[in-house]
């Protein structure tokens, strides 16, 4: 990698369709990323099934006809010469399919899931590993399991969420233990696998506890933001200077010795680079800067103005582009 810099996956919501395929504002939004100056980027949540969406305008690695789609995406980011892993995704309780599912039985946002049965469970962790050997076919460096941001998986660890009384109970981390080791069984020596954890689990204490596991799994890095935000609780100093999933990331580093990335409200290269040293962390992930502006690595170099997003409401940057007033701004500054 040339920089600790990385794009964090993004779904960018109304580019594809239901067919999950890969189209060519996909295709240029990622080459334009490439562009910019950073040392990885992560392509957005795909979904591992069309039935575990968490949009019906989401990119799909569940069929072999998605893999060619993929492959001009990982193709135009190693133009520029930048690694590039893609995040693999079920959303649970929170997708958008008629019926939604998760370990146990939780209602969310007046939605409420049934408990997946073993075989249920079984067919999801092959989709994930089918969607890794997909994601090698595609030309991609490696993949993400996403175990955060209320999806599936961080349904099944988070302890006050997860009450089955089976296997999957008993060991909260089974799933994600089976879908590592299944996909390292299939995959090359040097396919990257990192996972998308939540640092409260639903406390700080058990998301180091998990931490340490994914690094005995042979996971290659922890991209540590938030997991079920329904159930945990928050630690952070009220002095801390940075944002609650940063603190995370800080008490989760010292306890393992793979790269931890650090995540949400990085707002500018001075801060960037704080969250590097003080915070002990390896890589710092931004978002909604890159959306603001492609090129933020770059011109984060040349000491010039990044630009700011201006964290509306809704995120104007999606529906549609053209209406982001923070890219407005950066673009009429730098004219």
């Amino acid at each position: 990698m040339a920089n600790r810099i990385c794009v964090p996956p993004m779904v960018c919501y109304h580019f594809t369709d239901d067919s999950g395929y890969v189209v060519e504002k996909n295709i240029n939004h990622y080459g334009s990323i490439a562009k910019g100056g950073f040392g990885l980027v992560i392509v957005e949540a795909t979904a591992i099934d069309k039935s575990g969406r968490l949009s019906h305008d989401q990119l799909g690695l569940w069929e072999d006809g998605q893999i060619q789609g993929h492959s001009q995406i990982a193709a135009c980011v190693h133009q520029e010469n930048v690694p590039v892993v893609v995040q693999i995704h079920h959303a649970g309780v929170m997708g958008c399919a008629e019926e939604v599912v998760s370990s146990s039985v939780c209602t969310v946002n007046n939605k409420t899931a049934r408990a997946l049965t073993l075989e249920e469970i079984e067919t999801i962790e092959s989709q994930f590993v089918a969607a890794a050997k997909r994601a090698e076919q595609a030309g991609y460096d490696g993949v993400e399991i996403h175990g955060a941001h209320n999806y599936l998986l961080t349904q099944f660890l988070n302890s006050r969420v997860n009450q089955r009384t089976d296997a999957y109970g008993e060991d909260k981390l089974l799933i994600v233990k089976n879908v590592i080791q299944k996909i390292r069984a299939c995959t090359k020596d040097d396919f990257i696998v990192g996972i998308r954890m939540g640092a409260y689990e639903p406390t700080i204490d058990q998301g180091i506890a998990h931490a340490k596991v994914f690094e005995s799994l042979g996971f290659d890095y922890l991209n540590v933001s938030f997991g079920f935000s329904f159930q945990m609780d928050d630690p952070t100093p009220a002095d801390y200077e940075f944002s609650p999933h940063v603190y995370g990331a800080s008490q989760i580093a010292p306890h393992v010795n793979i790269p931890v990335f650090g995540v949400n409200q990085i707002t500018n290269p001075a801060q960037a680079q704080a969250i590097l040293t003080q915070g002990d962390l390896d890589m710092v992930c931004i978002g909604r800067g890159v959306l603001v502006n492609y090129n933020w690595a770059n011109d984060a170099k040349a000491n010039q103005d990044v630009g700011k997003c201006l964290y509306c409401p809704k995120c104007y940057w999606r529906i549609p582009m053209a209406d982001c007033a923070g890219r407005r701004l950066y673009h009429k500054n730098k004219s």
